[in-house]
């Protein structure tokens, strides 16, 4: 018999909806189990009564010092240079990356994440990184509603005003906790298809179809999206909703029979570890964010080998070079996967172009 989870999802694309409701904080626990141990006396098989021992396990030196343990790995879990060089070389690489499938042709790429996981913090945080200053050209709202309620897309450009690189970042509304909020399943397959006109305003209950104003019945490889982005909040991973990893994986289910690839983003990393929001190039070096990567995966029902950690700036006035490394390297992995969808879709005998 299927679960309630399972069953919320079970309604055809045309009027599925990712509305999930957060479920209710579990009953506080009993009373600690070692006051009930320690005043309680148990009889011997001489018929003496014994106090019970202390359980080693709640030692609280034992406890502080495994966390002491394990904050930190004796190497770190991915390679990563931090230098200047490297951030500049992605920004080149990313500068000069031209899909060859049509004249104009740039990498469409949709955000898709639940309300508040980073999703036009991340936009904002990647143009920053090659304007060299911090910019909010992506309106951010709040944890608790979507302040992006239309269909946004960014151009990316290089450093100083540069034309715009081959990248385009699509934002679109949160999947909300609501029966009648964020983006339905319709919705999604429609954006991604390459239908849903740039500025339009999503609303539940009015899906998109082919009366709606703008709608592109016959779209090019132009118009449609190249690679899908999840986003998700570290902080936040082990409290979604639990329905929401339903709604991931059909997601994915749909979005891979269109032939799109699909990648994630695990961001707010600083918020889950003091060491990394000390100093990022820790990020690799931490057990925390590894064994959050590796639950990420099991709520997007992806390997973490698609998943790249990121930090977006928020409070900052000035950029960090090791922070805009972290940035470029997650558009770099995206990119890879883009690319895979033109080479899917290419005409014959044409490559890939990097201008160099």
């Amino acid at each position: 018999m299927q679960n309630e989870a399972t069953r919320k999802f079970e309604p055809p694309p045309s009027s599925f909806n990712f509305g999930c409701k957060f479920v209710q904080d579990l009953p506080a626990a009993k009373a600690d189990s070692k006051e009930t141990v320690e005043n309680k006396p148990f009889i011997s098989f001489s018929g003496t009564f014994l106090k019970s021992p202390k359980p080693r396990w709640r030692s609280k030196t034992t406890i502080g010092n495994t966390k002491k343990v394990q904050q930190k790995l004796e190497t770190p879990w991915r390679d990563m240079k931090w230098t200047e060089e490297q951030k500049t070389s992605l920004m080149e690489t990313i500068s000069s990356y031209r899909p060859r499938c049509g004249e104009g042709t740039q990498a469409r790429v949709l955000l898709l994440g639940p309300l508040g996981s980073g999703k036009s913090s991340f936009i904002s945080s990647v143009q920053s990184a090659f304007n060299g200053r911090v910019t909010n050209r992506a309106m951010v709202g709040s944890s608790s509603t979507s302040f992006t309620k239309k269909l946004q897309l960014f151009n990316i450009r290089g450093q100083k005003g540069e034309d715009p690189t081959g990248l385009v970042l699509c934002d679109a509304m949160g999947l909300g906790d609501g029966e009648m909020t964020g983006l339905t399943l319709h919705d999604v397959l429609s954006i991604i298809k390459g239908h849903v006109p740039e500025g339009h305003k999503f609303s539940p209950d009015q899906p998109v179809r082919s009366e709606t104003v703008g709608f592109v019945k016959r779209p090019s490889i132009k118009d449609k999206i190249h690679c899908v982005v999840f986003v998700v909040d570290a902080s936040k991973v082990l409290t979604y909703p639990k329905g929401l990893s339903t709604t991931f994986q059909q997601l994915r289910e749909h979005i891979s029979d269109l032939g799109v690839h699909q990648v994630a983003l695990l961001t707010h990393v600083d918020h889950l570890c003091t060491e990394t929001a000390k100093d990022v190039t820790k990020v690799y070096e931490s057990r925390v964010i590894k064994d959050t990567m590796a639950k990420a995966g099991a709520l997007l029902g992806m390997s973490t080998s698609y998943i790249v950690p990121v930090k977006n700036y928020s409070s900052e006035l000035d950029v960090d070079a090791n922070t805009d490394v972290l940035l470029l390297s997650a558009v770099d992995h995206i990119l890879q996967y883009a690319d895979l969808y033109f080479q899917d879709n290419k005409p014959q005998n044409i490559q890939p172009k990097f201008d160099l």
